[in-house]
């Protein structure tokens, strides 16, 4: 499928990304290769990245500049992570268990924080990893509150990884369920003897935010147990999509409204997530040109 052309928001993105990763300070040059873009096309979007603050310029080399800077500590301070964070030390402490966020991805989810107590060292964080949906909770539950159109990649990813989508065993089958109870669990998919049971945060009706996930030892989810841990998931993301949704909204009860009758408990294990797979890299050869502007 032919990929889409750049809009001048992605080229200018393109390179204030490129421009932060660089491990030294990089030239006109390096940033146009390294982002695809004619040598004279990258020299103009980088007059305006000046202009504004998000790129400085240093005599032929460009930095960050103090946009990128100020908008860093900002996000330090207000970052989904930094804001979820005393939710997920919180719910970690009343059940014991592992709790990481999650946030979508073209056809995974991110792990972007967890809180592991020490006697589930053992466990994997997976802190950073992209997590495919027909092997682990988080991804599921974030499908589930999708729209329909925009499960069709994760469905795809699944589906090239071998993994059925029909069938009592298939992601259909699982994401029904999650849709349906408002919650996702895993047992042992990924990696034996782990569970898992996730939920998602949505506060705009087929757009999840993130979701928060408990992880731990497959008998600390059996059935006696699981409606406690529910529960106990249901009030931290429902105080996160209040604090998400802002002082005055009820992010709680939106969050209820679009992902499921989250008071419903089924009676047994219910299967989990699909694969991911990873988006496609842009292509990106720049044509070569005699030096311009510097």
């Amino acid at each position: 499928m032919p990929e889409a052309p750049r809009t001048a928001v992605d080229k200018a993105l393109d390179l204030v990304e490129a421009v932060a990763r660089a491990s030294r300070p990089p030239r006109l040059t390096d940033l146009a290769e390294e982002v695809g873009l004619h040598r004279a096309t990258a020299y103009r979007v980088l007059v305006d990245l000046v202009r504004r603050g998000w790129v400085l310029r240093a005599g032929d080399r460009y930095l960050p500049g103090t946009a990128v800077l100020q908008l860093s500590s900002s996000a330090a301070r207000n970052s989904l992570g930094a804001l979820a964070r005393p939710v997920l030390a919180a719910l970690s402490e009343r059940t014991g268990m592992m709790v990481n966020l999650q946030v979508p991805e073209t056809d995974r989810s991110r792990v972007i924080d967890v809180v592991r107590p020490d006697r589930l060292a053992m466990i994997s964080s997976l802190t950073g990893e992209a997590l495919p949906v027909h092997r682990f909770a988080g991804p599921l539950a974030l499908v589930a509150a999708l729209a329909a159109a925009d499960r069709v990649p994760y469905l795809r990813a699944a589906e090239e990884a071998g993994h059925p989508l029909t069938g009592a065993d298939g992601l259909l089958a699982d994401i029904e369920r999650a849709e349906r109870t408002g919650f996702a669990v895993e047992y042992g998919r990924n990696e034996q003897p782990v569970a898992s049971l996730a939920r998602a945060v949505v506060t705009r009706p087929g757009a999840p935010v993130c979701a928060l996930t408990l992880v731990g030892l497959g008998p600390e989810f059996d059935e006696a147990r699981l409606p406690r841990l529910r529960e106990r998931l249901r009030e931290a993301t429902d105080e996160l999509g209040r604090i998400l949704s802002g002082p005055g909204t009820s992010g709680a009860a939106q969050v209820s409204e679009v992902s499921g009758d989250f008071g419903h408990s089924s009676s047994g294990p219910e299967s989990s997530s699909r694969p991911t797979s990873t988006p496609t890299s842009r292509a990106a050869s720049a044509s070569t040109s005699t030096e311009g502007p510097a």
